[in-house]
Formats: C-alpha cells, sequence, structure tokens
C-alpha cells in the first residue's frame, strides 16, 4: 500500500487510516460531522497526495486533448483550469480529470488515483508523434486548503496575487517558501485552493498550512468529510457515480461535451445518444422518511417496481436529511417525482429534488 509524504502528520493528529485505492489515507481526525461543518464554516485541510498527476507536452499536445477528451481544451488560456472527460468509443467515461494548460504545448491532468495507470495506459494508447507523457504522480504532492476562510490562511503565506484568481484559475510561485502550482479548485464547493507541490516539501506546507490557520478555525479533514462535502454538490464519485458503464448524457454532465470542437473519441455514439434520449438519468434523492440511502440500494417506483439504484448515499450535515444520487428510468427523473428506495428491505419514501443539494460557494468572475 502506498503512503503520502504527509503520513506521519496524519498520525500525529490522530487520523484514523484507511486503505482507498492502493493508498493508505486519512479517512477522519475527529469526526465526519465536526470536519464536514469545519470546512463550511471556517476551513479544512486536505491531503490529496494518492490523485495522479500526467503531463502531457509537445506540439502535438493540444490536438492529442482535444481526440481523446471531450471538453475543448483550444478554449483554455494558458493558467486556466477546465474539467473533462475521457470516454470510450461506446461513449462510456474512462474517468473525470482536471485539464491545466500551462504553456502553448504544455498540460497537467490531473486524474483519480484509482484510475491513474488504467488512464496513463489509455492516453499511451492514443498518443502519436509530438505528444509526450509524463507520469509525475509518485514525485508530486497536493494539499488543498478549502472553506470561507481559505484565502485569509493561504494569503499570509504567498505574495501571490489570490485577489486575481477566480475559480477555475490558476498561478505558479510560492507558498510558505515553496515553489507551488496554486489552483483555485475544489471539491467541496466552497472557496479555496488546491496546491501542487514536490513531494518531499509536502510536509513543510503542510505545517505553515496548519499553524497559519489555527486562528482561522482550520481543522485538518479526511476522505469522510470530503465524500459528504462533494456529496452535496453533486459532484460525481467516479466508480460510483460515473464509470465506463455509464455516459455524460445519462449523468448530467453533458455540459461538459463541447460538439462544435470537431471529432473525439466517443463522439458518434454520445450522438446517437442525443439525438435517441437517454433512458435513465442520475438524480437527486432527498429521503423523506427515517433511513439512510447507500450505494446498490434499489431505487423503486410509487407501485414498488424497481426502476434504478443509488449510487451514492449519505445524511447531510447541511441540509439535516438524508439525501443521494441515484440513476432512475427517465419517466422518473422530473424534479417533484416520488419514488422510494428500499432500505433493509423495506421502501423508504423519497422524491426527486433539484441539485446541487447545498449552493456552492466559489469565487466566480462578475
Amino acid at each position: 500500500m502506498q503512503r503520502t509524504p504527509l503520513h506521519e502528520e496524519h498520525l500525529r493528529l490522530g487520523a484514523r487510516m484507511i486503505n482507498f485505492a492502493g493508498w493508505e489515507m486519512p479517512v477522519q481526525y475527529s469526526g465526519v460531522l465536526a470536519e464536514h461543518e469545519a470546512v463550511r464554516s471556517a476551513a479544512g485541510l486536505f491531503d490529496l497526495s494518492h490523485m495522479g498527476e500526467i503531463e502531457v507536452r509537445g506540439p502535438g499536445a493540444l490536438a492529442f486533448l482535444q481526440r481523446v477528451a471531450v471538453n475543448d481544451a483550444a478554449a483554455l488560456s494558458c493558467g486556466q483550469v477546465q474539467y473533462s472527460l475521457l470516454c470510450t468509443p461506446e461513449g462510456g467515461i474512462v474517468d473525470d480529470i482536471l485539464v491545466y494548460r500551462r504553456g502553448e504545448e504544455e498540460f497537467l491532468l490531473v486524474v483519480n488515483a484509482a484510475n491513474r495507470a488504467k488512464d496513463l495506459a489509455w492516453l499511451a494508447s492514443h498518443a502519436g508523434p509530438g505528444v509526450e507523457l509524463e507520469d509525475l504522480t509518485f514525485r508530486t504532492a497536493l494539499l488543498a486548503v478549502q472553506g470561507p476562510q481559505a484565502e485569509r490562511i493561504v494569503r499570509g503565506l504567498t505574495d501571490l496575487d489570490l485577489g486575481a484568481l477566480f475559480y477555475y484559475q490558476f498561478a505558479e510561485g510560492e507558498v510558505a517558501g515553496r515553489r507551488v502550482l496554486l489552483s483555485r479548485t475544489g471539491y467541496t464547493g466552497e472557496d479555496g485552493f488546491e496546491l501542487y507541490l514536490e513531494a518531499e516539501e509536502a510536509v513543510a506546507l503542510w505545517r505553515a498550512l496548519w499553524a497559519a490557520g489555527q486562528p482561522y478555525g482550520l481543522k485538518p479533514v479526511g476522505l469522510g468529510a470530503r465524500d459528504t462535502l462533494r456529496l452535496e454538490m453533486r459532484y460525481p464519485l467516479y466508480g460510483n457515480d460515473i464509470t465506463e458503464e455509464t455516459t455524460p448524457l445519462e449523468a448530467g454532465l453533458g455540459w461538459v461535451v463541447k460538439w462544435d470542437k470537431g471529432d473525439f473519441i466517443g463522439r458518434a455514439a454520445l450522438e446517437r445518444q442525443k439525438r435517441e434520449g437517454v433512458r435513465r438519468r442520475l438524480v437527486g434523492l432527498v429521503v423523506v422518511e427515517r433511513g439512510v440511502p447507500r450505494h446498490g440500494y434499489t431505487v423503486l417506483s410509487p407501485e414498488g417496481e424497481p426502476i434504478g439504484s443509488v449510487t451514492s448515499g449519505s445524511y447531510s450535515p447541511t441540509r439535516k436529511e438524508n439525501i443521494a444520487l441515484a440513476y432512475v428510468a427517465e419517466q422518473y427523473a422530473a424534479v417533484g417525482s416520488a419514488v422510494a428506495v428500499e432500505i433493509r428491505g423495506k421502501p423508504v419514501a423519497a422524491r426527486v429534488v433539484k441539485t446541487p443539494f447545498v449552493e456552492p460557494r466559489v469565487r466566480r468572475k462578475g
């Protein structure tokens, strides 16, 4: 099992560690509820060094990304980030990724930890002349500071102009004397930053951020609260809400697919699905009776017939309700539809609701 450079820091802070995608990671420190609420009200510090980083460079880099990803990488200026998807020829999702444009011929892809090897092989199988791929995962650490106090915490450690950075923009410079790529991105729906740096510098930066954050209520946050935070935002989790068996159109990610950019892998299949219509959709559910919906639970029609299944579910600390994402048959996907979730063998009433479950508070232009 792999360990991040911050393993000893987690133990020192009393983390409970678990195996996640082959990495020994903190699932919680003080408790999921307390950590979740700290991010929503103050700030949380995350170790995300298990995520994969793949550099794509060369004169063919842009054309390559236009071919393998569904979003339009040509729309990116240097210093911008883009959410995108890799798809199979059948339209299934290989992975959801972030694309950073660092130069005219240089991009950084951030991929899910469990998919790193698969993604690298997939990308390599489609790379032609003029494209170089380099796996930077094991020499890169990734830390995140998320929450309404995040900018105040980071501002005191850097000369970078944080006020000039908006959501999905990044800059490169120093934070606490360490060279970083600082990105105004995150997986929580709160304002904040993700910081990429050399692995051997991670402990020093973690400690600097920790010290700077204490006056602002900063807490360390594990994977448990990271999951509830992202679920409230309807951010998909690969392996649960999106897989190679689901398409962007079914998952509510059609906005990522840029049809006017030219050909890309999966385009024909997605065009056909768009033309014919999807048979199921990923929707948000609120359970209106007692019971927590969990991954794999069956969703039922009002008549008790199976119409889909839960992909992610939990108690929402912000809404004080039990919520879920689920694929349901198209005719039950409209907001307000009454359904049920089978919990411990019994149908528990639920309804389809508008998502995200909680409004994001990221820093957008305008």
